[in-house]
C-alpha cells in the first residue's frame, strides 16, 4: 500500500549559486558528511547537490501530514548503492515521521529515484507500507 508520495525539481543553477554564496556553512546546513564527500567527488558536483536537495524535498512531501511541520535538512540522506540506485535513509524527525504513517502491521519501505537535465534535477519518492 502507498502511504506517501512526493516530487521536487531543482534548477542546478540556484544550488550552485548558494553554494558560492554561502559556501560550506550552505553545505553544513543541508548535506551530510556522506553527502558533501560524494558530491565534491563528482566533476559537476552542483548537479549531485541539486539531486540530494530535491530528493530531500520529495521524501520530506512524502512524510507530510496536514499537522506536520519541516524536518532539518540533514533528517534525510541520500546513498546509492553498489549499483548506483539512490536510498534515502532517514535520521531523527523524518524516521519518526514515517514510524507514525507506518500501520503497526507493516514495514515501510522509501523508493526514491533521481534524474537531471541541465539546468533542471528531479527527485520522485514513493513509500510504500508492506504487512508483515
Amino acid at each position: 500500500m502507498i502511504i506517501g508520495i512526493g516530487t521536487d525539481i531543482c534548477d542546478i543553477s540556484r544550488i550552485e549559486s548558494s553554494i558560492n554564496k554561502f559556501g560550506q556553512k550552505f553545505i553544513d546546513k543541508t548535506f551530510t558528511l556522506h553527502e558533501q564527500e560524494y558530491c565534491k567527488s563528482k566533476s559537476a558536483s552542483a548537479s549531485f547537490f541539486a539531486k540530494r536537495f530535491a530528493a530531500k524535498e520529495a521524501v520530506a512531501k512524502a512524510l507530510a501530514t496536514s499537522s506536520s511541520g519541516a524536518l532539518s535538512w540533514l533528517d534525510v540522506e541520500v546513498h546509492n548503492d553498489p549499483s548506483g540506485r539512490p536510498q534515502a535513509i532517514l535520521h531523527r524527525g523524518a524516521l519518526e515521521r514515517l514510524k507514525a504513517k507506518t500501520p503497526g502491521d507493516s514495514n515501510s519501505f522509501v523508493h526514491l529515484t533521481l534524474s537531471d537535465d541541465y539546468p533542471y534535477a528531479i527527485a520522485y519518492a514513493i513509500i510504500e507500507s508492506r504487512k508483515i
